[in-house]
């Protein structure tokens, strides 16, 4: 594919506070040709970071769509300390596609150099919290930018555990100075795993800090005797209650990007436009709102 590469312009990376939708490789081709009308996509960073075509295309939909990168790889929270390499790959991304907004995950995911392939939980505890605090400062000094950190979903909680989630992310931020991505879908998932309050968890979060939403579909498995655990897939349209849940997010945290995931069984490209849509109506509301209460 012969494309031109060019840097968009500053206020193209911007990422507005509107809903965005997650780019699949099985859309670039479509993206590119059809030019679908969504605000913005983000990538998974791990994804654009090596050879071949992938990157070629991100350098192409980038001059038309501002672009975020979403990374998988850095195990913040991992006692052995942060992989040089891997942070270097990271921002030569950075460089290549200026994107509007950076983001990791609040988990570990490398023992002994060896990369585990899953985004794994952490003890909630101040040794960890310091672990993680110490990796983001590394991370954002090193990358000369502030990035978010997404809250995990979760299916066990440790016995040693000291902290709420919700406050351990909280201090994160305080610490850093670092944003919060807050996955609505993630925070409904592990209240439900582990009867939280997800209001409660919503309010812990400092509205300030608070620069992205996802939103995505979950599963749900029976484990027999009447139990039930739920499963952050991806993998189907968001749940009502997760909607629900997200225009409260809206009402604390006002107008924020909301990204649409979906990365199992990915569906066709106006499916996925549809439900930024439903995302973009309640950004809309929440908009009118704000805007209302400050004319008055």
């Amino acid at each position: 594919m012969n494309v031109s590469v060019a840097r968009p312009q500053s206020a193209l990376a911007r990422i507005p506070a509107k809903a965005g939708v997650g780019l699949r490789f099985r859309h670039h081709r479509e993206v590119i040709e059809k030019q679908p009308g969504t605000a913005w996509f983000e990538v998974h960073t791990e994804n654009y970071i090596g050879g071949g075509i992938a990157p070629r295309y991100l350098d192409r939909i980038r001059q038309d769509y501002p672009i975020s990168l979403h990374g998988v790889g850095l195990s913040l929270g991992s006692a052995e300390g942060l992989d040089a390499a891997h942070l270097a790959r990271v921002r030569n991304a950075i460089d290549r596609f200026a994107p509007g907004l950076v983001s990791e995950h609040l988990s570990w995911c490398v023992v002994g150099g060896t990369y585990l392939g899953d985004l794994l939980p952490l003890p909630m505890t101040e040794e960890a919290l310091n672990f993680v605090c110490r990796h983001v400062d590394q991370v954002q000094g090193y990358l000369k930018r502030r990035i978010l950190i997404e809250n995990p979903s979760s299916y066990m909680l440790f016995a040693h555990s000291t902290l709420p989630e919700w406050e351990f992310l909280a201090q994160v931020a305080q610490r850093t100075g670092c944003g919060i991505l807050c996955d609505v879908n993630n925070v409904y998932v592990s209240a439900c795993n582990h009867t939280w309050d997800p209001l409660t968890y919503l309010g812990a979060l400092p509205p300030a800090a608070i620069g992205e939403i996802h939103l995505a579909g979950h599963s749900v498995r029976d484990l027999g005797q009447g139990r039930t655990i739920r499963i952050d897939d991806h993998g189907s349209q968001v749940a009502p209650q997760v909607w629900e849940l997200y225009r409260e997010a809206l009402r604390l945290f006002g107008p924020v990007p909301t990204l649409i995931e979906w990365d199992t069984d990915v569906p066709a490209l106006e499916v996925l436009m549809a439900e930024a849509e439903k995302a973009d109506a309640a950004l809309d509301q929440r908009a009118g709102k704000v805007a209302y209460a400050d004319a008055a």
